[in-house]
């Protein structure tokens, strides 16, 4: 049995740690989008990364959460789930959802976190202010 305790740590020490967005972006960041193809984003939508392979935020009208398994820095969305409210930014949430599921590849830069597809198209957002 005290063969066994001495390998423990070791074991411990192999577990991969998070290598998805969640281990890179602070999980307690709420990212606001600022620009969405060079253009400054008219209506509020953020982003999030609250734990390993989980995604989440709100767009114009609606909350949302995704799984995101890939490795950094790719970013692949599974699935968005959202609630179904009207409002009246329903375009610009049509927009946001579609590019956001687009997205191929993500950079965190402090409290900065870009998203980018292989056509050129990139989502900035930027850490929101408690």
């Amino acid at each position: 049995m005290i063969r066994y305790a001495l390998f423990l740590p070791l074991l411990l020490a192999a577990c991969p740690k998070d290598e998805t967005i969640s281990g890179y972006a602070d999980p307690e960041a709420t990212f606001a989008l600022q620009e969405l193809d060079g253009r400054s984003f008219a209506a509020q939508a953020t982003i999030s990364f609250p734990e390993e392979g989980q995604v989440r935020g709100t767009g114009p009208c609606n909350g949302y959460s995704a799984e995101q398994n890939v490795p950094y820095p790719w970013f692949q969305l599974g699935p968005i789930r959202a609630t179904r409210r009207a409002c009246a930014d329903l375009a610009q949430e049509s927009d946001f959802f579609s590019a956001l599921q687009a997205m191929t590849l993500i950079e965190v830069h402090g409290g900065t976190v870009i998203l980018r597809d292989e056509a050129g198209r990139e989502m900035v957002f930027r850490a929101a202010q408690p």
